[in-house]
């Protein structure tokens, strides 16, 4: 099962890392990382959610998932000295730590932390692999119940549920689906009070449990 960083690295490490750069604030949707650019940095996610996507060769973008507080972002370009392979942008407003390559890579060093990355890593991989198989075959209501248990894990409480700071658009990219196969899916579980649209945008998820048995039944 997929853990973030601050799990697998543990709290004091965590710590120790957070603090090697100050936090600065991000607004929503603006970009932390870019597709393509050179690994000069990591970025430690202390609060907020993110979207990881990928911008294809006809300038399609394919939201590839979200990552929530205690994240590192960017850290692969930096280890591999490699251009990074997706974009990261803030769902909502971000508290981070920029860390400069060369402090990351003595810290890694100095806590032999290149196995425990690379093991995360490989299991991001995987991550993304079940949900590719998934995207092929199962219906739109399924893998819209399975994405939205996923984005869960990086959401915000907001009273009885949790918010998705994501648009049905964003939604539709997500699953690879059209954004009327994604409202005509989202539609019933609306009606029966299991989520609800928040006005400053994005989903308030009250009964995850219903919505993914209801997305079986009909699958």
């Amino acid at each position: 099962m997929y853990q973030p960083h601050i799990t697998v690295m543990g709290e004091h490490l965590w710590s120790a890392l957070r603090d090697l750069a100050p936090k600065r604030v991000r607004p929503a949707r603006s970009v932390l990382l870019r597709q393509g650019d050179p690994g000069t940095h990591v970025i430690l996610l202390d609060s907020g959610s993110t979207l990881i996507t990928l911008t294809g060769t006809a300038g399609e973008r394919t939201l590839l998932a979200v990552r929530g507080a205690g994240e590192l972002l960017g850290e692969l370009a930096v280890l591999d000295s490699q251009p990074r392979t997706a974009s990261v942008i803030a769902a909502e407003t971000c508290c981070v730590h920029i860390i400069p390559a060369p402090d990351f890579l003595a810290f890694v060093d100095e806590h032999d932390l290149v196995t425990v990355l690379l093991r995360h890593a490989i299991t991001r991989v995987r991550e993304a692999e079940t949900v590719r198989l998934e995207m092929a075959t199962a219906p739109v209501a399924v893998r819209l119940a399975s994405a939205l248990s996923r984005l869960l894990q990086a959401a915000s409480a907001a009273g009885s549920g949790y918010i998705v700071r994501l648009t049905q658009t964003e939604l539709s990219q997500m699953i690879g689906a059209s954004r009327n196969a994604v409202g005509t899916a989202l539609r019933p579980w609306r009606e029966q009070g299991w989520l609800a649209t928040e006005a400053a945008g994005g989903l308030v998820v009250r009964d995850i449990a219903s919505i993914r048995s209801h997305a079986l039944t009909q699958g």
